[in-house]
């Protein structure tokens, strides 16, 4: 049967910031820069096992403090290019191990302070050299590999965090993934055909992808996403709990089969900013005194936290469909979830008692309160607008923080306007958003550090701000350092717990994976980890 050819439309409601991956810090990014780019291992997402990819094997010493990753011999960029060990060492010691570009995966391969040697073994070799045992090391290894005939130029120029930007013609941006872009229309769509020069084979020695074209087509909100899945213009759609009841009986009569995943595997919360720091371009605090005050109690992050109605949420805006959440890792992630965390169940008694207890108080019979120097109870709270079930949870989070006595501002922006001012202008108050989390929790060491770039309410802070951060960030280090796996679970256990109790993210709720897709592709293999399009390359239009 002839595999080759035909097309998947996929969609999302942002356009990606740029085609760099090393610089990517949002979805709308990852998610259209992933059929392009690939590291050395990746994992299996139906056992979760790591397995090889650009490289074919690896070996450790006897310690494990060294080891030696072979890549396939043959291996080219999508241009032609032969991609080697060069590149390999070039992507970590000249990109993500270089303090001058700012990138979340410098966090990952952090280990006790430092970072690993990597260096040439051969053409086709690579050595890594750890300062001490590193768990995750494996699993870090899908770190996508960028070519260094291309881009080392602009490292040495100084231009690397400009290159590869969205005004970049997208058949200059080179990968050694299944796919390339070939065209980016900004607002509609980003295109993509084969890599010509891709690596992988089917079973039967094909050549691979066998889709001749994709589509991310680019669309305001979920709700046309719904529209464009059910008119037959985009193949598949990630169901929300208010779609479910209306998609699921109509799969025949629309040909298309809904797929239940399981809980999903990132999380939804409501973060304030307790960046204490001065605005360099104002002169201004990123945050008025008086609410970083506030901010920084965690008595106020309780209090909401009692306040927020999650049954509502997830009746409302799941239709029944959701979790509670109140733990940084999803029960998705199986073995490192630790169900054993502080909850905060709906309490607005609980709530105001905490608020009495920092000292505010309706002064003036106005229905807002007011803390003890008669400051207003007043915020601004974000979230992006294009996306319809986060509108709606910030909705229910400001009507809960209303009847409690706040007055909360809902402001709605674009999703990159949004990423922008939580990781480079810092100018906001309070942020409903998502993570999008993982299997092993050191990947997301990035937000949990100190250190971190993504450690949205304070990022980058040259020292732990708060003893409980201390502690978190000592137990990443021994988490990473420790190759028994009861014991690294003991570590991740208590940093969930910590969370928990200090919550400088005021989880809601975690939604069901419901994915629905149009019934004209072959080699769907869905699996809650991987979702429904994990094996890409693999998958055919059936007729």
């Amino acid at each position: 049967m002839a595999r080759h050819g035909g097309q998947l439309v996929l969609s999302t409601t942002s356009d990606p910031r740029s085609f760099n991956p090393v610089l990517a810090k949002e979805t709308s990014t990852t998610a259209v820069l992933s059929p392009v780019f690939e590291g050395l291992t990746t994992v299996n997402p139906e056992d979760l096992r790591v397995i090889p990819n650009l490289a074919e094997r690896w070996e450790f010493s006897p310690d494990g403090l060294t080891a030696i990753f072979y890549l396939r011999p043959g291996l080219k960029w999508s241009d032609g290019h032969p991609l080697t060990a060069d590149d390999v060492v070039f992507t970590f010691n000249d990109l993500i191990f270089n303090e001058t570009i700012p990138n979340s995966a410098r966090d990952i391969f952090m280990i006790n302070g430092q970072l690993p040697r990597v260096e040439r073994a051969g053409e086709l070799a690579v050595r890594f050299i750890l300062p001490s045992p590193f768990a995750p090391f494996l699993r870090s290894m899908g770190q996508e590999i960028l070519p260094r005939h291309l881009l080392s130029a602009a490292v040495t120029a100084g231009q690397f965090n400009s290159t590869w930007g969205i005004d970049t013609d997208p058949r200059q941006i080179v990968g050694s993934g299944p796919f390339v872009i070939v065209r980016y229309v900004p607002g509609q769509k980003v295109e993509y055909a084969p890599n010509p020069y891709y690596w992988k084979k089917s079973a039967s020695g094909e050549t691979l992808p066998y889709l001749q074209r994709m589509v991310y087509m680019i669309v305001p909100s979920p709700d046309v996403e719904l529209l464009k899945f059910l008119e037959g213009s985009v193949d598949a759609y990630d169901i929300r709990g208010m779609d479910y009841p209306y998609l699921v009986p109509r799969q025949k009569e629309k040909d298309f089969t809904v797929y239940e995943l399981g809980p999903d595997m990132g999380s939804s919360f409501v973060v304030f900013n307790q960046n204490p720091g001065i605005n360099p371009q104002t002169k201004q605090e990123f945050v008025e005194p008086h609410k970083l005050k506030w901010f920084l109690d965690v008595r106020f992050r309780r209090a909401v936290a009692h306040a927020l109605d999650r049954q509502r949420i997830i009746e409302i805006v799941k239709n029944g469909l959701g979790f509670p959440q109140y733990s940084p890792e999803s029960p998705a992630a199986g073995f490192f979830h630790c169900p054993d965390v502080r909850r905060y169940e709906y309490d607005i008694a609980k709530a105001r008692d905490l608020l009495q207890e920092m000292g505010f108080a309706d002064r003036d019979q106005d229905g807002v309160l007011e803390d003890s120097d008669g400051h207003l109870l007043e915020f601004t709270l974000l979230t992006n607008a294009d996306n319809g079930e986060r509108v709606d949870i910030a909705g229910i989070v400001r009507r809960d923080l209303e009847t409690l006595g706040m007055k909360v501002n809902l402001r709605l922006v674009e999703f990159n306007t949004l990423v922008g001012k939580l990781t480079a202008t810092l100018d906001w108050e309070a942020v409903v958003l998502g993570l999008t989390g993982g299997v092993d929790p050191h990947f997301g060491q990035n937000v949990w550090l100190s250190s971190g770039q993504l450690h949205m309410w304070n990022p980058r802070q040259e020292q732990p701000a708060t003893e409980w951060e201390r502690r978190v960030d000592e137990l990443f280090a021994l988490g990473a350092g420790e190759l028994d796996e009861a014991r690294r679970k003991t570590y991740y256990d208590e940093y969930q717990k910590l969370v928990a109790d200090q919550v400088p993210l005021v989880y809601t709720v975690l939604g069901a994976r419901v994915t629905a897709v149009r019934n004209r592709f072959g080699n769907l293999r869905p699996s809650t980890y991987g979702g429904v399009f994990h094996n890409l390359e693999e998958i055919y239009v059936r007729d």
